[in-house]
């Protein structure tokens, strides 16, 4: 993989256009709206999850009621307790069915009443995060305003370079200027770098293994920072 003076002069030009980048993005309007752009998102992501458990819930509060019908039912059997016991009927057999149903309603009601509970909590989070989420809003469009303005500001600026990169880059290898887009989306700058004493910009020495690969203008990889090092 050789290393060219259009690649090298490729890297100087967008070099100018990341600094114009870097400006852009260091502006506190554009940081305010990023982070009001991150609040809302998480706020959506969040009221996304508490409407599934909100309507698992009430699916189960349903459940529950259903529950709490039907044990009422039952003990309405016993309202007539006098005539079956007058009709001789087993006194300890119902008394103890009368009671597991006074349980069962008792325990069906508490857990009704823990997921009434629960629901509130989750109306009053959901209209918390509604509010935040209107505030986030705002902030996002005005800031955004803010930071598209200034990007403008250097639009003549960047579409020049941009346009210098396209013209450049049509003398480079595709493969090469491939791999150079792919690491420099990565966050990888500058992409290609010289070798400076067997030593990479990042202060890895290159082995002696590799150190041949670099004859006759060729550029490899280093293992460290994964930047093009090539011998000057």
């Amino acid at each position: 993989m050789p290393v060219s003076n259009e690649l090298l002069e490729y890297q100087k030009v967008d070099a100018g256009l990341r600094k114009i980048e870097q400006e852009i993005a260091s502006t506190e309007e554009r940081k305010k709206y990023l982070q009001a752009r991150k609040i809302m998102k998480a706020a959506l992501d969040r009221l996304d999850s508490l409407d599934r458990h909100a309507a698992e819930l009430i699916r189960l509060r349903d459940d529950l009621a259903a529950r709490v019908e039907a044990t009422s039912k039952g003990l309405e059997e016993y309202e007539d307790i006098d005539e079956l016991l007058e009709g001789g009927a087993d006194v300890g057999f119902y008394k103890k069915n009368a009671q597991t149903l006074l349980d069962r309603l008792r325990s069906v009601k508490a857990e009704l009443n823990r997921l009434l509970g629960e629901i509130d909590k989750i109306a009053a989070e959901y209209k918390k995060l509604m509010e935040q989420g209107r505030q986030a809003n705002k902030q996002y469009k005005e800031n955004k305003e803010k930071a598209d303005l200034i990007e403008q500001a250097h639009d003549g600026e960047i579409k020049a370079l941009k346009g210098k990169l396209r013209e450049i880059g049509k003398t480079i290898d595709p493969k090469i200027l491939e791999l150079y887009s792919m690491k420099r989306k990565e966050g990888i700058f500058p992409v290609v770098v010289p070798l400076t004493d067997w030593m990479c910009v990042c202060g890895v020495e290159l082995p002696l293994l590799h150190r041949s690969e670099l004859a006759g203008g060729n550029m490899i990889e280093c293992e460290h920072c994964r930047r093009l090092i090539y011998k000057a």
